[in-house]
């Protein structure tokens, strides 16, 4: 595990920049916390980190938003208003797999039971100013992105 700390969206966009320039295509991250934590500031500096130069927005109301970005697929994905597991069969999930798409998804315990392992697991938390965020390997693949951020982030 690996815990950062984040003191402005920028500082937290930038944690995201620094684990997307060591996450292998077809990684599959989910993000925990609070609504306002900052989900969705970390994926923003996450595709922004990769050369995205449009606007990052939450996929709250449409669950799923996907980027190219240098020929590669990567899906945005926030759960919080899925009613039932089941739905993500209707997002296509399988087809983003099988193509090798990496996944940033908000609220995954919505999809407890569909969705994929993930290989890095990200818990923001609010500090007193800023945030917290707990990075945790769960494969192979994670330890792997866990040890190369670990030696290449802004801290």
């Amino acid at each position: 595990m690996l815990s950062l700390s984040a003191y402005s969206p920028e500082q937290q966009e930038q944690i995201g920049a620094d684990l997307a320039a060591v996450c292998p295509n077809g990684s599959i991250i989910y993000l925990h916390g609070d609504l306002g934590a900052g989900k969705t500031t970390l994926v923003r500096g996450f595709l922004q980190g990769l050369g995205h130069a449009g606007t990052v927005k939450s996929p709250t109301y449409t669950l799923l938003e996907p980027y190219v970005i240098g020929g590669c697929n990567f899906c945005h994905i926030d759960l919080y208003r899925l009613a039932d597991a089941g739905e993500l069969e209707y997002l296509g999930l399988r087809d983003l797999l099988q193509e090798g798409a990496t996944l940033l998804v908000e609220w995954p315990e919505k999809g407890e039971g569909e969705l994929p392992v993930p290989d890095l697991i990200v818990h923001i938390d609010y500090l007193s100013q800023g945030r917290n965020l707990k990075l945790t390997a769960e494969t192979a693949v994670g330890k792997q992105i866990l040890q190369a951020v670990s030696g290449t982030i802004s801290k």
